[in-house]
């Protein structure tokens, strides 16, 4: 039987400021409904349940945990695309999503093939110019998600601020953003982003939540990023002077600098999915398929797709 994965949990997600091509006018709420619906019906039938081992190109592999789904980069990308992302295909892998009944959380994969990445400005950076830069990155943002009918986002300030860990180079920072009509009292955007330094470049792993729910999510980000392993020849300390190339930025450009402007860190906030979430979980069941059978099943004990 098909799987089907709820939209309900898609809170909040970020992804790439890229130029897009501006639209003649937004599209209509129907029509992005009826879009974000069908992505995650196109999510369901491709992804996988775990446990599983999942190969991440040809960089590393995610020991996929069970009660967790991955999501592959097509369709990962076409979700990203319905929640108003302007989405770098190239960067993406996958996407990866809780089945438990109470999940409400979606973590991006993506790998970034730009060079080793030197981290000895780690030391040295400052978490308030960090913050500044990236609240400069959304307002430019805004721009195209205004063009596209989605409202405009800002960013707050750090739920946790930038740590890199020199032995493991691994580098976790998480914000604080939300919607600029929202309430200051309503749950707010929480993106909880995790980094995985390589001898090509860097896999991104970032948890989308929210204030009210992180303080338990945030082990999901942890959990994911252990779980990951880059492949021999490919890891941090396999880096060779002599041959590799060297990445235009270091550390400090992937929390508020020239990779957070390129790639981008910004929220789509509570207000959309929420106003729309009962009308997707209707649109999903005229699919055939329970979206709430989804999240009570038991994940397969052999890793298999996950076949309701």
């Amino acid at each position: 039987m098909q799987k089907v994965i709820s939209a309900v949990f898609a809170l909040f997600v970020v992804l790439s400021s890229l130029p897009a091509f501006a639209q003649a006018s937004p599209p209509s709420e129907a029509s992005r409904k009826a879009e974000l619906a069908a992505a995650w019906q196109a999510a369901s039938a491709a992804g996988a349940a775990g446990p599983k081992d999942v190969s991440l190109i040809d960089q590393a592999a995610l020991k996929l945990p069970a009660g967790y789904f991955f999501v592959p980069q097509a369709e990962g990308a076409r979700v990203l695309r319905a929640l108003g992302n302007v989405v770098n295909d190239t960067s993406i892998v996958g996407l990866v999503v809780g089945t438990g009944p109470n999940d409400g959380w979606i973590v991006v994969i993506r790998y970034i093939k730009e060079g080793y990445i030197k981290d000895d400005d780690a030391k040295n950076w400052n978490a308030d110019d960090l913050l500044k830069n990236l609240k400069d990155g959304a307002e430019e943002s805004n721009k195209d998600r205004v063009a596209r009918g989605f409202p405009e986002m800002q960013v707050i300030g750090w739920v946790q601020p930038p740590n890199y860990d020199t032995a493991t180079h691994r580098l976790v920072w998480s914000l604080l953003a939300k919607d600029k009509d929202e309430a200051d009292n309503a749950a707010k955007s929480i993106n909880y982003n995790t980094y995985a330094l390589g001898r090509d470049g860097y896999f991104s792993l970032n948890l989308l939540s929210n204030s009210e729910r992180i303080a338990g999510d945030k082990s999901v980000a942890h959990e994911l990023l252990g779980d990951l392993a880059y492949n021999t020849g490919k890891r941090y300390e396999d880096f060779s002077a002599s041959t590799d190339r060297i990445a235009e930025y270091g550390l400090m450009a992937l929390v508020g600098g020239v990779a957070a402007k390129k790639l981008g860190l910004f929220a789509l906030a509570a207000a959309f999915v929420l106003k729309f979430a009962k009308i997707i979980l209707i649109g999903l069941g005229v699919f055939g398929a329970g979206v709430l059978n989804f999240f009570r099943r038991k994940p397969r004990s052999n890793g298999a797709d996950g076949a309701a």
